[in-house]
């Protein structure tokens, strides 16, 4: 996606858990601080959607703090909004099956290994969760402001392509 866009003007913000110093302030914090600037594309390989999902799934929040956090996210994106910044949201859905057949595929792939982990393997476990964890949060976060494209991903060239031609058309609509 990033491949013909100019660097100096384009972040991929690769999110993982928060750092004791994201703990300590309020959950939007981290991510206010990586809004680009007017003119500029941040992308987001994980995002502030981590709460009502990793986080609620795996309990690392309490269920009034994941509960909050619609809100807060929905207040969030109209204020991104707001600014000029167009929002653009994916779920790349996958089946049971096409998942489980990437993650042997990443196991054997020396190049691939890094991206497979005992959390990866854990969290598939608890798929039923994750999924009515998905389903609340795509029913209560697509709103006018930042509505959820959803993806076919099980066949990749088809998702990346449908991605880039989702990008495109919203950038144009907003220009």
């Amino acid at each position: 996606m990033t491949a013909a866009i100019d660097a100096r003007h384009c972040r991929v913000w690769p999110i993982a858990a928060p750092t004791e110093e994201e703990r300590a302030q309020p959950y939007l914090w981290r991510f206010w601080r990586r809004v680009p600037p007017l003119g500029s594309f941040a992308l987001f390989d994980r995002s502030w959607y981590g709460r009502v999902l990793v986080e609620r799934v795996e309990g690392f929040c309490s269920p009034a703090d994941w509960a909050r956090a619609y809100g807060e996210i929905n207040d969030f994106e109209e204020r991104l909004r707001d600014h000029g910044i167009v929002v653009v949201k994916f779920w790349l859905a996958i089946s049971q099956a096409e998942q489980l057949a990437r993650f042997h595929a990443r196991e054997k792939t020396g190049f691939k290994r890094f991206k497979i982990t005992d959390d990866d393997w854990r969290n598939r476990k608890r798929w039923p969760d994750y999924e009515r964890a998905v389903c609340e949060m795509v029913e209560r976060t697509s709103t006018d402001v930042a509505h959820w494209h959803m993806v076919e991903a099980n066949e990749k060239k088809y998702a990346r392509v449908k991605i880039l031609e989702t990008i495109c058309d919203r950038i144009e609509k907003a220009l």
